[in-house]
């Protein structure tokens, strides 16, 4: 067998009020991809960043080809040969791409920085990717899709011949997501060890020929994907059964009208979009990267303001310019980026759930605090948020928490329209399917829902209908028991009509 590439001895490490690994002990094999399984919290970003220098273990050693090493920084990491694709994206939003893909080495001539190297390499490095954009745009203004290939080109770029892949594929449409597949197979030919962490069973099995499994800081098991069901796997990572991961919820019917679009148009992003909304309805929003779904959201949220058409709510026609007229009509948002768009990661958990709705926690302009808990401590336990009491700084909470109080501050205001853009990026598959129950609970209480997200089969199984986008147009609509991911493939990328209704 050789050497393991990486090799985790006794390895413990403890965050205030938090022992997020006890004792783990594990190898990876050289060349292998080697999947990190467990629920939020279960302390597989905590290797991942031990490995990449992030963080120091409080107990337990490192061995990486044999020799053992201590990584303090990530460039004791980079010199040691190990990269790392965040989940949460760590680039620098005011610099262009080419100056954040080049910042550890920037090309110089006669002193000055060599602004024509930098963007050669800067090009060479994304189309390792298979991706293409302009190098000299600012990284802030990408989207979130573009961001993450930028950082995986970052990654592979810098010639790491082990490489922790955290959730990469968590904001990527099913065709970049395949692009990364097929990186991640050139990458394990030239014999580079991926080290991949995933709540997505299919990419797991699909990619990865061993597994090991955390749970509450512990390891539990390292197995060969190799004769492992999926079911297996998940009574491995939760220590119960679930029989389904991705529930359907059940049919309502159609309610009254309670959302309306009529020809709203985005110049550069959508453009004369027109969908209806009942009561108790999830519909399903599909399409690439770029196809206009968050601008979409954003627009009906009052985030960017449309240039033509109309927003009806209940009938009336509303003006929406800001969150807070969207708010005032009944419409919420869950966005696609929760750190920079739902929530306040230096606030608490608590004020984080509580912020839409303190005109409703105040009396007399003074905020009732105990109602504030008592409301807080309510959603929390309905959503299981972990954490160690709702007064944590929610930045220090795991993504899957994170997303949990993003859900909970809307759920408190019991809006009549809930827009869910990418409802469950970065969680588990128990939180996973606690979060497609609640859709289903949601939509049984006469919510309307709007689902964006990547993940084809979510999409699927949650939604009564699905509406197509391709290049910010409105392409077709196929009705759940009609739907399939190859026809909708199709019909997002153009390459056929698919199986459903063509748009007019």
């Amino acid at each position: 067998m050789g050497e393991p590439a990486v090799r985790f001895e006794h390895v413990s490490k403890r965050f205030p009020g938090v022992q997020a690994l006890s004792d783990v002990s594990l190898e990876i094999a050289a060349g292998s991809c080697h999947a990190l399984c467990g629920e939020n919290g279960a302390g597989k970003s905590t290797l991942g960043k031990i490995l990449a220098g992030l963080q120091s273990p409080d107990e337990g050693k490192l061995f990486v080809h044999g020799r053992e090493v201590r990584l303090d920084s990530p460039r004791d990491a980079q010199m040691a040969g190990i990269a790392m694709v965040h989940q949460e994206l760590a680039f620098c939003d005011n610099l262009s791409v080419a100056e954040n893909l080049c910042l550890a080495a920037l090309p110089s001539r006669g002193g000055l920085l060599d602004r024509r190297e930098m963007e050669r390499r800067a090009t060479a490095m994304l189309a390792e990717t298979g991706t293409v954009l302009d190098v000299g745009r600012p990284f802030g203004e990408l989207p979130i899709a573009q961001r993450q290939m930028v950082q995986i080109a970052a990654a592979v770029g810098g010639g790491a011949d082990i490489i922790v892949f955290d959730e990469p594929t968590s904001s990527l449409s099913q065709v970049e997501a395949d692009q990364l597949y097929a990186l991640m197979g050139r990458l394990q030919q030239r014999g580079v060890t991926c080290i991949f962490v995933s709540h997505r069973m299919p990419e797991i099995f699909r990619l990865c020929d061993t597994l090991s499994v955390l749970r509450d800081g512990r390891h539990v098991a390292t197995r060969p994907t190799a004769g492992l069901t999926e079911g297996e796997l998940v009574q491995l990572m939760i220590g119960r059964s679930i029989a389904e991961y991705l529930p359907k919820h059940r049919d309502t019917g159609a309610g009254d009208e309670v959302l309306r679009v009529e020809r709203l148009t985005l110049p550069g992003k959508f453009e004369d979009l027109s969908l209806t909304l009942r009561a108790g309805e999830v519909v399903g929003l599909a399409g690439l990267m770029g196809a206009g779904r968050s601008e979409f959201a954003c627009t009906l949220f009052g985030l960017d303001r449309a240039t033509s058409g109309a927003i009806y709510v209940n009938g009336a026609k509303v003006e929406i310019d800001s969150p807070d007229a969207a708010i005032a009509a009944g419409i919420t948002l869950v966005p696609e980026d929760r750190k920079k768009q739902g929530l306040v990661l230096m606030a608490s958990a608590l004020h984080n759930s509580s912020l839409p709705s303190l005109w409703r926690l105040s009396r007399l302009s003074w905020i009732q605090r105990d109602r504030e808990r008592r409301m807080a401590t309510e959603y929390f336990a309905r959503l299981r948020v972990r954490a160690a009491s709702p007064d944590v700084v929610v930045g220090g909470l795991s993504g899957g928490n994170q997303q949990k109080v993003v859900l909970a501050k809307w759920l408190a205001m019991r809006a009549r329209v809930l827009i869910l853009d990418e409802p469950t990026r970065g969680v588990d598959v128990g939180a996973k399917a606690e979060i497609h129950a609640l859709i289903g609970e949601l939509a049984e209480q006469g919510t309307a829902i709007l689902l964006i997200s990547s993940e084809l089969p979510e999409v699927i199984t949650l939604s009564e209908r699905i509406l197509v986008l391709r290049e910010g147009r409105l392409v077709g609509e196929v009705r759940r028991q009609d739907a399939t991911q190859d026809g909708l493939l199709r019909m997002m990328t153009g390459l056929g009509s698919g199986v459903g209704q063509a748009a007019d």
